[in-house]
């Protein structure tokens, strides 16, 4: 099975060449231009839930240049403020998301991740003078110190852990009642994805795990993280919860993860995670395989 997650495969050429040629950006943007329509971070959207795009109309505000299309330039500008806030509080951007096709959806996801690190990162971090955008919005320079910043990904490893056939699946607090999913953490630094899996197994669940695969990754753009989605192989079955870490985690069977990925929220056995996460797709190519 191939796996391929929500808010991946942007469908706009990127054309680097461009961003890095302030002539040629200022002919496509004088040109048949397009500029995404932003209410802050959150898209508006047409009666067939597809990305609704304006004419730049010259206001002086940051543009970030997304890509080109048919030659045809596409531009999203950086709103007064940016949200850090993580996925499960954006219940407005939630109720878009399944409306929007998956070339949207990568695109918004493109367009949100840069938008927000620009509004939250106008500062130089070395000396902390006022920062301009560069590069068509791929990077931020000071004219201070000669500081350049480029817009972060913040890797986090999520992983399935199996153990004689059965699946871990673990909860926060803030899940809805009987939801279950992977576990998941940030990378530290000095870490490689699999000493990040091991580690973050062990410290949620007690469970040790050997072999680490790599199976497929995600832009989750709440506010810019990989999700890097992997299966690790556990040692035992014995838990040990750290409850500052998850409420919950249990060893699933099989036919438990085929009733709840095939009943959603009818499930007797555990809500799954919403399609769009890229635990969904880890869980369905679990079951494939």
């Amino acid at each position: 099975m191939t796996v391929f997650p929500a808010f991946s495969g942007q469908p706009l050429d990127r054309a680097d060449h461009v961003r890095s040629d302030p002539a040629r950006l200022a002919e496509l943007l004088a040109g048949d231009a397009r500029l995404l329509r932003l209410e802050a971070l959150v898209p508006e959207l047409d009666g067939e839930g597809r990305l609704v795009w304006d004419v730049p109309n010259g206001a002086d505000t940051e543009l970030v240049f997304l890509g080109l299309a048919d030659g045809r330039a596409h531009f999203a500008g950086v709103p007064p403020e940016g949200n850090a806030d993580p996925a499960y509080t954006q219940r407005q951007i939630w109720g878009m998301l399944g409306q929007l096709s998956a070339d949207d959806l990568a695109l918004y996801g493109t367009a949100r991740s840069v938008l927000d690190w620009h509004a939250r990162h106008k500062f130089c971090a070395r000396c902390g003078r006022p920062t301009t955008l560069a590069k068509g919005g791929w990077q931020r320079d000071c004219g201070n110190c000669g500081a350049q910043h480029f817009p972060r990904v913040d890797p986090v490893a999520i992983m399935l852990v199996e153990c004689d056939g059965r699946l871990l699946l673990g909860r926060q607090a803030r899940f809805p009642p009987r939801s279950y999913s992977a576990l998941a953490g940030f990378l530290e630094p000095g870490e490689s994805i699999e000493d990040a899996v091991r580690r973050e197994v062990f410290e949620e669940a007690g469970v040790r795990v050997g072999e680490v695969r790599y199976i497929a990754s995600q832009p989750w753009p709440f506010p810019s993280q990989l999700m890097v989605g992997c299966l690790g192989f556990g040692e035992s079955l014995e838990l040990a919860i750290d409850e500052t870490e998850i409420e919950d985690a249990r060893w699933f069977t099989r036919g438990e993860v085929v009733e709840a990925m095939a009943k959603g929220p009818d499930s007797a056995s555990f809500l799954p995670p919403p399609p769009q996460a890229i635990a969904y797709d880890l869980l369905k190519w679990w079951l494939e395989q």
